[in-house]
């Protein structure tokens, strides 16, 4: 079936439409083009959003869970919980991410997301497409909320007996890079087409430009679980500031991170290699109580999750985090979509499944009001409700 949907603007990437005209037949987009281009075919049905804005869905690279259920359950109907709500909040691809826990258990739930992620899409769902491995490798001093028993030092066959179990599907590993053989693994893991993420560090400034020499692509939640800032020391977060080439994660629910220290990472990083994400528990689109995260029980009270007295994860969305940054910045709207599509598609290499539309691609987007705000979402060509 062929279907219009038009707005006020599309924003894409660099490219912006005025009066935009999208053509999607089926859950493919079939044409994009702006309205004074060419006269609007008729006979179509049509899905017009008069002065909004259109966006491609927005790509979360470090998501637990949402809705009750936690990714590492890696059941068919515990993802299609979290999916089908990802999907009624504008996030439509993501990347599953584990926490520190049993190896035996990490290894059951990497190979039962790689069956759901090879699985048949369901239309109008959000779309995992890939693993972020939290943990195992990470420091005990900044662990944060991960058990420290389940901790491992780096070891290419470890790290090899998760990506064979994934069956490929790891894309990303958070990595604490002043642990012996951390370099070692971080050249290892890019080889294989992983992208590491530098996270839950005490490393010193030093250590850190080494794992990034190694081929280390990203930061893990700047700011948090990180050797504080230090004048003569800078550590892994001086580092993570001012390496241009280096991406950065942010969890911007006023909670994780301070609005002062979110227009510091805008700065430092820049439009290009900035990274918004949620760290997303099971307790997202939920009301307070307990729930759970890996194999532990969160305690969730006024938007705040807590276990053992440190935050562990968020109950942030996607579209939450992108008006929030705009509130704390004053940056504008175009300015700040790539933080939460081109950029995390292009650090995990997987542009051509996310972060973008084109002819050809799934018609995954978001309708957005100026303000950031979400009006609506589109995935696979279907109004998510």
């Amino acid at each position: 079936m062929r279907k219009l949907f038009t707005a006020a603007r599309l924003l894409n990437g660099s490219q912006i439409f005025t009066d935009p005209v999208l053509l999607v037949e089926d859950d493919r987009i079939v044409s994009i083009a702006s309205r004074a281009d060419a006269p609007l075919p008729t006979g179509l049905a049509v899905e017009d959003f008069a002065d909004a804005t259109f966006a491609p869905a927005f790509f979360d690279v470090h998501i637990h869970g949402a809705a009750g259920h936690d990714v590492m359950e890696a059941t068919p109907a515990a993802l299609r919980t979290i999916t089908r709500f990802l999907a009624t909040r504008g996030t439509g691809s993501f990347l599953a991410t584990t926490v520190t826990a049993p190896f035996d258990a990490t290894l059951r739930a990497v190979e039962g997301l790689a069956n759901l992620i090879e699985a048949p899409h369901t239309p109008g769902h959000a779309r995992p497409i890939g693993i972020h491995l939290e943990g195992p490798f990470l420091s005990h001093e900044k662990r944060g909320v991960q058990p420290p028993e389940h901790l491992l030092e780096p070891s290419i066959a470890t790290f090899n007996r998760l990506y064979d179990a994934a069956r490929g599907h790891i894309r990303l590993i958070t990595l604490a890079p002043e642990l012996p053989g951390a370099a070692e693994l971080t050249a290892h893991a890019a080889s294989r087409g992983v992208r590491v993420s530098l996270g839950h560090s005490n490393a010193t400034a030093a250590e850190t430009r080494a794992a990034i020499a190694a081929g280390a692509a990203s930061a893990t939640h700047t700011f948090n679980a990180m050797r504080a800032l230090d004048h003569r020391e800078p550590g892994i977060l001086g580092v993570v500031l001012t390496t241009p080439s280096l991406y950065a994660e942010l969890i911007c629910d006023g909670i994780h991170t301070a609005p002062e220290m979110v227009r510091l990472w805008r700065s430092a990083k820049g439009p290009e290699r900035a990274i918004l994400v949620t760290d997303a528990m099971s307790a997202a689109g939920m009301p307070d109580g307990e729930y759970q995260l890996g194999g532990f029980t969160v305690q969730v009270a006024h938007g705040r999750a807590m276990a053992r007295g440190v935050l562990a994860g968020s109950v942030l969305t996607l579209d939450r985090a992108l008006t929030n940054y705009i509130a704390f910045t004053d940056a504008s709207l175009e300015e700040s979509l790539p933080l939460l599509t081109a950029n995390p598609a292009a650090m995990t290499g997987l542009a051509a499944s996310a972060g973008s539309l084109a002819p050809g691609s799934h018609a995954n987007f978001v309708v957005l009001e100026n303000t950031g705000q979400l009006r609506a979402s589109v995935l696979d060509g279907r109004l998510a409700a």
